[in-house]
Formats: C-alpha cells, structure tokens, sequence
C-alpha cells in the first residue's frame, strides 16, 4: 500500500493461458488498424455518443456498422465483447448523467499513465465515475489518481461492485462518495512488504522481529529457531516496513484532502474517525469492511439497493469484467472510448 510495498498484491501473475483477440489491444478515439481489413471507432460527432440505450447505436455495432461505415466482420467479432462493455459503459453515463471510466488492476506506478488515459478528454464540468475492482497495491499511485481524477470532474464517485481493498480505498477515501451494495468490501489501510516473494503486512513482520528480539532477551536458547523462522528478514527490510507504517496515516490525510470540497475540519474529523476501524483494529489485512463499517469510518456511502435498476445495471458490466478475466488473468482500464485489456505479468 506504500512505496517499497504493496497492499493486497498477487504474489506472483502468470501469463494466461489464451489471450482474448482484445487482450493487449487499446482503443482511445481510434482503433488500431488490422491486417484483416480496417475496422474500429470512426470520428463521429459527440451527438452520437448519446444513443445508447436507443438501440440505435448497440444495433448497428452489433452488425459490424458504425459511422456510416461497414467493419471488417472478423474485426467486428473479435471485439463484439469490448464494445457490448462500452455500450454498457454508455448507458450508465446516460442513466445517471456522468463519465464513467473503468479500472480492474492492482494500482501500481504504470497505472497513472493508463488512468490518464481514461481522462484524457473530460469534462471537468460533468460528474466522474469511477467503477474501482482492486485488490490494493501502491498507496501513493493511489493518491495520485484520487487528485488527477478530482481536477477533471465536478464530483468524485467510487464506484465499488466488489474490492476496492487496501491502496484501493485510499483512492476512494479521496472521492465525494462511494457507491456499495450488498457485495462491496473496502480494506484496512495495511502496507505490505515483500519478503521472499509474498507479500507480508508490514505490522506483522514488526511484530515478529519484535517478539523474536524479546524472546531471545529472556531465553537465549531459542536464537537458533528465531533465526531460521526470520532468515529472510534483514535490517533494511525491517526499517522499510517501519516507514511504510509510518507513512500510512499521512497518504490517509492526502486522499482525503484530494478532495477540494472538504474543509480541513472535515478532512481531520473524517481521519479521526477511520484511524481505528481502517489502521489500527484491522487484525487481517483481509478483513472485510462494508457499507455500514465505512460509514462509522466517515466515509459517505451511497448504498445502492440490490433490486434497483442501477445496481442491476451496475452488476451487468461488472460481470462482463468476470468473464473477461479481468484481475487475474488481465487488467482493464476503459471508458466509452478508450480501452486496454493487458495480460497481467
């Protein structure tokens, strides 16, 4: 969740097994050219955009026509999923009056550069929505998402269908609101550090070296089993786990603060009440903070019936990301027009 660490990280990623024809392929504005004949987005006006929901629009994709012009059919069917998403993606916009972007990912440095991507052509006058399924990583990447995305829109909205774990609910600690439903779960605020090759909480590894240092004071005799349990804990990694912890409440306070129209009264009280339940409480960096748990923190959640339409809409392109993969297999940053579906390392 800090630098030197990450929170909620895989271990390790694999390549996948089969690359969906979309995986690796982005699309902003245009997409690329296939060998197999031209095909993908035209430059059409904005008017056209609104269409979805009309049937106007999803129909004539879903034929392979688009901006008055015919796609290549196997271009067309390659990416008949990407562009059922963003048809997807364009119905939400049109139900609630916003931008909608989309990131499946552990947020990690690269992430800004395809966040900005998203952004690229914002209306900082329109509200944003940013539909957030993470498992955590770096907490300072996620800061800085949290402050570019809140100098392009109005309003900050997470949008949480399931995780936003970790490094994740620091970005959404700096949003106007966080949209959960009955499946939503945000994270204690937990750094990790890697020991070798998993990921470990840094309170923890403090605490075992602590308690190692303690029982080899008051029992000398047991120095030979602290060393093999602890032979891959050095003085460095130790110091980096400290500072990661140290550095937690203040990434805290920057993502709430990233938040122009929180008062720095409000910004304090909102740290005051999150320190207990999202740092200090949380036993396992897996446990599980709902709906009503992050409105004790001061977070302001917006909870969205499981009945309703917009959750209905809201859990049918997130399904989509399910059967793509996306987390494990692939990490997805997209919007309306922009996308990229890239196999995770």
């Amino acid at each position: 969740m800090s630098k030197g660490g990450r929170s909620g990280a895989e271990e390790s990623r694999r390549e996948p097994a089969g690359r969906p024809p979309e995986a690796g392929r982005g699309t902003s504005g245009h997409e690329p050219q296939d060998s197999r004949g031209e095909g993908g987005p035209s430059d059409r006006p904005e008017a056209s955009d609104q269409q979805a929901g009309t049937g106007v629009y999803p129909q004539n994709r879903a034929l392979g026509r688009e901006g008055g012009r015919w796609l290549s059919p196997l271009f067309s069917a390659e990416h008949a999923p990407r562009y059922q998403r963003q048809e997807l993606i364009r119905e939400y916009e049109a139900a609630h009056g916003c931008r909608l972007v989309v990131v499946v990912d552990i947020l990690l440095e690269d992430s800004i550069v395809l966040f900005e991507e998203l952004l690229f052509d914002a209306d900082p006058s329109q509200d944003l929505h940013v539909l957030i399924d993470s498992p955590g990583g770096d907490g300072e990447t996620a800061v800085r998402m949290a402050r570019a995305a809140q100098q392009r829109c109005r309003e900050l909205v997470a949008v949480v269908p399931n995780q936003a774990k970790s490094a994740a609910t620091i970005f959404a600690m700096g949003a106007h609101r966080i949209v959960m439903g009955p499946t939503s779960d945000l994270g204690p605020v937990d750094p990790q550090v890697e020991v070798a090759g998993s990921w470990v909480a840094a309170k923890d590894l403090i605490g075992a070296v602590d308690k190692a240092y303690s029982d080899v004071e008051q029992r000398p005799e047991t120095y030979p089993i602290h060393a093999t349990l602890l032979a891959d804990v050095n003085a460095i990694l130790v110091e980096q786990a400290r500072s990661a912890l140290a550095r937690t409440e203040d990434l805290v306070l920057e993502a709430l603060s990233s938040n122009p129209d929180r008062k720095p009264d409000e910004v304090a009280e909102i740290q005051r009440k999150a320190k207990d339940p999202l740092i200090d409480k949380p036993q396992s960096h897996a446990a599980i903070i709902g709906p009503d748990a992050a409105a004790l923190a001061g977070l302001t959640i917006d909870r969205w019936d499981p009945q309703s339409d917009a959750w209905r809409l809201l859990w049918a392109l997130y399904t989509r990301y399910v059967s793509l993969g996306a987390g494990p297999r692939y990490r997805v940053y997209e919007a309306r027009r922009a996308s990229q579906v890239l196999p995770t390392q």
